[in-house]
């Protein structure tokens, strides 16, 4: 389970987070949504101990990120790129990944297979295409088969089938009770696999809830979405 409690982040004279509180539980894709500059990746990159709240918690399991000894056994996570050195080929990468978790190497080709990428395991990263990195990062992410899942833009890159194999995976992942957190601007498609959602504006959250309790009388989420963000006010 995630918990977000009364995140609070400044940068320079920019309030970045105001009092950004929301839970992510098992079993259950939550849909972590807002415009650019919202806060979302603020919130993650807290989230995953790589930034540091003024004020306020991010727990995963009851524990801040850092508090895990090998945090891949208990957290996936794909936010930027695949983080592959671009002239180390896919298996190389993950081996080491691996082995800095204390992970067997078994396990390498075990989650190249299940992102598509064993007959190119042996390309140099520099040479994939945007989506096929995007598989990479998710693979990195799955080494540990972790009961907990932190992507940002996952189908960023896919094409059409891909898309729907990410849909599948994060699907059936929430129906195996790991908790799944995405961030993505692509609504129509995080409506699809979404329970609850959390929408963030300007460093506030001014919807969470199930999706059905979010969208409300709102045709479509993207209604809901527009009309949440547009009515929130500036500090």
């Amino acid at each position: 389970m995630i918990t977000i409690d009364r995140l609070c982040k400044t940068r320079g004279r920019t309030r970045i987070l105001h009092e950004v509180s929301f839970d992510a539980r098992p079993g259950r894709v939550t849909g972590f949504l807002g415009p650019n500059g919202a806060g979302k990746t603020s919130t993650l990159r807290i989230l995953l101990g790589l930034d540091r709240p003024e004020s306020g918690t991010a727990l995963v399991d009851g524990r801040p990120y850092a508090g895990w000894h090998h945090p891949l056994t208990t957290v996936g996570a794909l936010l930027d790129g695949s983080g592959a050195h671009r002239a180390r080929s896919a298996r190389a990468h993950l081996r080491w990944v691996a082995t800095s978790n204390g992970l067997p190497r078994s396990r390498v080709d075990e989650v190249l297979d299940v992102v598509g990428l064993a007959a190119d395991a042996g390309k140099r990263a520099g040479r994939y295409s945007l989506g096929m990195s995007r598989r990479l990062g998710l693979a990195a992410a799955l080494l540990g088969d972790p009961r907990v899942l932190i992507l940002d833009e996952p189908v960023n890159g896919l094409d059409p089938a891909g898309i729907r194999w990410m849909r599948t995976f994060l699907r059936d992942s929430a129906d195996q009770g790991r908790t799944v957190l995405l961030s993505s601007h692509l609504m129509g498609e995080l409506a699809e696999i979404a329970d609850d959602v959390v929408i963030i504006d300007r460093g506030r959250v001014v919807a969470r809830g199930t999706l059905s309790e979010v969208t409300g009388s709102h045709p479509t989420l993207e209604d809901a979405f527009l009309t949440l963000t547009a009515a929130s006010e500036p500090w």
